[in-house]
């Protein structure tokens, strides 16, 4: 096909992106009054209670969620620096439930899903729809948008309308929705275009709220970008966009790539160093204790410090078992877990990974010590099903004890979710006190398709489940388990039908106990009793 014809041909595509992208190009206004996301009407059980007492989680380590350069909680889409999935604050515990509704975009897929808390309490939200990802300011519990801050659209976003692929937005993990917010109260991302940035945000002089860029790197030099999108219609170099960001606790910001790039930044020098992994993938975020950085290729798992230069180096690698095929319900074929730290009350530290290996998913426990008498290895546990085993979420953990769910079956909320497509299960394995090993504690039978899960130190699990229908459409349910146990203890009906679909989204509980969480349409406020007063 001659140039100008190829032009041509994606013209025919891309005009009706372009009048999109210009009629939709802010989706909400500040200040505007929270539209709730309304579903078709249901007749079952708004609200179910079941004969279960969850038991408080006691000697939770604090330090699991601090961090010197984080803000409290505030380490996104996991929760906090190890990635644990953990929060400290006591979640709704289902009396009297609350729930608050917003829709955050006119066109589909406009889910929020990593949500963080500056220290007053008001809600940044990272929102996604077709047209790229907006940071939002949130007021709590009423959800009216305080301020929007529009990120640079990711190339996958066009190559999707181009090539009409929506997978290709799907498996995309970069371009902002791994951030985290710092000890200052601002969002640390790397966007679409390879910057890495710190934006802050503030009230005026006439009480309304804004964002501002404090900082801004060009991690372009480091990290290849010839991508394919409209401002580049024949890309023909390497495309390597940046998945996540995490500071360590010297202050350095790192960032990793899709295609294997390991980096640093020094705020103060602005100095970049890189460690490159040629042919493995990044998909995942990156973890953050005192002893190190814990990367997670689709080959192997690294333990990492930065040298007197600041060049990322190693200090141990463990490969894990891979896939030699496409397992549907995952990005590519290696885990879908970010590495979760764990510290047991005696001090000992784990990692915990999902491998991708055989017939189902495995979970993986190491030891995080820099030497070990014996294999760094300490068991790996088969999860679920055989042949219908799929972990694209990290497990949570704490102390001993670690939670995974399955993904299997489940791709988006535009693929469709069915009783007959999702296998279901949820399961808890324990680290023997003796290190020999791990058990299975409970195995339960909940689907709960690609919700990031969350344990409250309430001793309450919070997921995300459906119901399907007589005519086939789904009711969604806000679900909370045992810990302890893994047996249900409530359920809240959120609504029915696709605009309910979770879609990946991560619950975050506030320091008042509301939880916060991202689905198809928009962002979901749960609280018990009440709804508290506005924020001053």
């Amino acid at each position: 096909m001659s140039r100008l014809l190829k032009i041509l041909s994606f013209g025919v595509i891309a005009i009706p992106l372009l009048i999109l992208v210009v009629l939709f190009s802010g989706w909400l206004a500040p200040g505007s009054e929270p539209e709730a996301i309304v579903g078709a009407r249901f007749a079952g059980p708004n609200f179910v209670r079941y004969p279960t007492t969850p038991q408080v989680l006691k000697g939770f380590a604090t330090k699991q969620i601090l961090h010197p350069f984080m803000a409290f909680e505030g380490g996104g889409l996991h929760g906090n620096a190890y990635n644990s999935d953990v929060h400290v604050t006591g979640g709704p515990i289902g009396v009297d439930l609350q729930v608050k509704s917003r829709s955050v975009s006119p066109l589909p897929g406009g889910v929020c899903p990593t949500i963080t808390f500056d220290r007053n309490g008001l809600v940044l939200a990272m929102c996604a729809s077709f047209l790229g990802f907006e940071i939002n300011l949130f007021e709590p519990h009423t959800l009216k948008l305080l301020a929007t801050h529009k990120l640079i659209t990711r190339p996958s976003t066009f190559e999707a309308a181009v090539k009409l692929n929506l997978d290709l937005i799907f498996l995309d993990t970069s371009g902002g929705s791994y951030f985290y917010l710092d000890n200052e109260d601002r969002v640390v991302l790397a966007d679409a275009d390879q910057r890495l940035q710190r934006i802050a945000h503030r009230q005026t002089a006439d009480g309304r709220w804004e964002f501002h860029v404090t900082d801004s790197w060009d991690l372009k030099p480091w990290a290849p970008h010839d991508c394919f999108d409209i401002n580049n219609l024949f890309a023909s170099g390497e495309c390597d966009p940046i998945t996540s960001v995490m500071p360590d606790y010297a202050g350095r910001i790192w960032w990793v790539s899709r295609f294997g790039r390991v980096g640093t930044l020094d705020p103060a020098s602005a100095k970049v160093a890189v460690q490159h992994f040629d042919g493995e993938e990044i998909q995942n975020s990156l973890s953050a204790d005192a002893d190190g950085m814990y990367v997670i290729t689709d080959y192997a798992l690294y333990r990492m410090v930065a040298d007197a230069s600041g060049k990322p180096t190693i200090v141990w690698r463990e490969a894990y078992l891979r896939s030699n095929q496409y397992r549907y319900g995952n990005i590519n074929n290696g885990s879908g877990s970010t590495p979760t730290l764990m510290d047991d009350a005696r001090g000992r530290k784990y990692v915990a990974i999902t491998d991708a290996g055989g017939d189902r998913t495995g979970l993986v426990v190491y030891r995080r010590a820099t030497v070990t008498h014996g294999p760094r290895q300490i068991c790996r546990v088969p999860l679920f099903g055989a042949e219908a085993s799929a972990v694209e979420i990290s497990p949570i953990g704490w102390g001993r004890s670690i939670v995974a769910k399955n993904d299997s079956g489940y791709r988006s909320a535009f693929h469709g979710t069915s009783e007959a497509a999702i296998a279901g299960g949820i399961m808890r394995v324990d680290i023997r006190e003796d290190e020999s090993g791990c058990d299975v504690v409970w195995a339960a039978a909940e689907r709960v398709p690609a919700v990031v899960g969350k344990l409250s130190t309430n001793g309450l699990l919070y997921f995300y489940t459906f119901e399907q229908q007589p005519d086939g459409e789904n009711a969604w349910y806000f679900l909370a388990l045992d810990f302890a146990t893994g047996k249900p203890v409530f359920k809240q009906f959120i609504g029915l039908g696709q605009s309910f679909d979770i879609n990946w989204g991560s619950p975050a509980i506030a320091k008042d106990g509301t939880l916060y969480l991202g689905i198809l349409e928009g962002i979901l406020a749960i609280s018990d009793g009440a709804p508290p007063p506005r924020a001053g």
